[in-house]
C-alpha cells in the first residue's frame, strides 16, 4: 500500500490541514502473486524430475540391460506345464459323463487356468485321440487354444497338437 501525504494551507483559519490518500498498488500485487505462483511449480516441476525420466530431446540414456519384473519370465516352462496340466484334463475326462459340458482346469505352480469347452474323440488315424477347444486364463491374458492328444503305442498320452486361435 502507497500513503500519500499532502500538506495544504488553508487561508480562512490559518491552520494547516493533512490531507492523507491512501492508494493500492493492484500492479505491484498482481506481480508479486505471478512470481510466487510461477516459483511454486518451477519448485514442483524441480522435484518431480527426480521421480519421473522426461527424454525431451531423444537421447537414448536409458539402460534397458536390467530387468526389475516380480515375476520370472519362464514362459517356455509355464507353457509346457500347462500343456501337461490341459492335456491331463483332456485324457483323463469320462466323455460319457461330461458329453458337452465345459471341464475347469487349472496349474497351481503357473496360476494359470481354464476351460476345456468340447472335447471330441478320434480314431481314424489308427490311434485314439482326443480334439479339444480350451481357454487359457495366465499372467499373460486370457487367449483361445485348439489342440489334440493322442495315446502312444507304450499307453502315454502325447500332446500333438497346441495352436493358439
Amino acid at each position: 500500500m502507497l500513503l500519500k501525504l499532502i500538506c495544504t494551507p488553508e487561508m480562512d483559519s490559518g491552520l494547516e490541514m493533512v490531507n492523507v490518500i491512501a492508494k493500492s498498488n493492484s500492479l505491484t500485487k498482481s506481480l508479486l502473486s505471478s512470481v510466487a505462483g510461477i516459483s511454486v511449480t518451477a519448485c514442483m516441476l524441480a522435484m518431480l524430475t527426480g521421480c519421473v525420466s522426461l527424454d525431451l530431446f531423444g537421447g537414448e540414456k536409458v539402460d534397458r540391460s536390467l530387468s526389475t519384473a516380480s515375476v520370472p519370465n519362464n514362459q517356455n516352462t509355464q507353457t509346457q506345464s500347462d500343456d501337461a496340466t490341459i492335456r491331463n484334463a483332456v485324457t483323463s475326462a469320462d466323455l460319457a459323463k461330461i458329453s458337452d459340458s465345459p471341464l475347469p482346469w487349472a496349474n497351481a505352480a503357473t496360476g494359470s487356468a481354464g476351460v476345456v469347452t468340447a472335447i471330441r474323440e478320434d480314431r481314424t488315424s489308427g490311434f485314439v485321440c482326443r480334439d479339444f477347444d480350451t481357454t487359457r486364463h495366465s499372467f499373460e491374458g486370457v487367449a483361445s487354444y485348439s489342440g489334440q492328444a493322442c495315446l502312444s503305442e507304450t499307453g502315454e498320452w502325447l500332446m500333438t497338437r497346441f495352436n493358439q486361435k
